[in-house]
């Protein structure tokens, strides 16, 4: 227990410790990364497609989690590899490959779903990683310790020194529930999205007479379908793939071709 001085008042705080960092800290680590994810991934949509589109991990909050989960990984297991700018470089390239290859995975065999696909990439496994964004990993890696970390706890101080240490963890607290939340509720789209678009379009999908066996109960709400309904879960998802039980992609946007993907197309 601790006891800290905080706008010359004092409070008590309890810290879990994971490794040097508070359980706090990861948390505000996680939540300020998905957000600023979720900013340089629209940036990039905007860029590269010439359209504002929604590249989001969850149905409501700003967040994209892929971003906060790696910036969290790779901040805590890169403390190992601080010596220099090469040992940083072979850590953010090996540890950046792993959690990209692990959710790749994951949303394949949970969802059967494709997040990215590598396959036509130089060096790739299983079209889930590929040489050039490791070496992309890598580089990431000495920038986001040598420097933007740096300015994400400088901005992460001037809150505490602005907020008493009970408010700050009741604002984490909310936030961390409401992206609980907001996953679960993601989930569930997800699969009622799929179920749906399994059934409607009669396709060939892995597992996929189970999965509408499954889903079944959650199908037949109406509530349920109008709350997750084509037009919300493919504005939110405008990039998502199927994999055929072949082993072909199919293009969700293009099983709905009356709904458009995105918010707004820049000329």
């Amino acid at each position: 227990m601790k006891i800290k001085l905080n706008k010359g008042k004092r409070y008590m705080e309890t810290e879990t410790k994971i490794n040097k960092f508070s359980i706090w800290k990861v948390l505000s680590y996680f939540i300020i990364y998905s957000i600023v994810g979720f900013l340089i991934e629209t940036a990039f949509g905007v860029c590269t497609k010439g359209v504002l589109e929604s590249r989001k991990s969850f149905l409501y909050g700003p967040f994209c989690a892929i971003y906060g989960l790696g910036a969290v990984t790779m901040i805590y297991f890169l403390q190992y590899f601080k010596k220099n700018n090469y040992t940083l470089f072979f850590g953010g390239f090996l540890i950046g490959s792993i959690i990209e290859y692990i959710i790749s995975f994951l949303g394949e065999i949970i969802f059967n779903i494709k997040w990215w696909d590598y396959s036509d990439k130089f060096l790739n496994i299983n079209g889930r990683i590929c040489f050039t964004f490791s070496l992309f990993w890598g580089l990431l890696a000495i920038y986001l310790i040598t420097h933007f970390n740096k300015l994400i706890d400088k901005l992460i101080d001037k809150i505490k020194s602005k907020l008493s240490g009970r408010t700050l963890k009741i604002i984490i607290s909310t936030i961390s529930v409401a992206i609980i939340i907001d996953a679960a509720l993601t989930c569930i789209g997800l699969k009622v999205f799929f179920t749906r678009l399994i059934e409607n379009n009669n396709l060939d999908v892995a597992f996929s007479e189970k999965y509408i066996i499954k889903n079944r109960e959650i199908m037949d709400s109406e509530i349920i379908n109008k709350i997750f309904s084509d037009k919300k879960m493919l504005r939110t998802f405008p990039n998502l793939k199927l994999t055929a039980s072949n082993g072909d992609t199919i293009y969700v946007d293009s099983l709905l071709p009356d709904i458009q993907s995105y918010y707004i197309k820049f000329k």
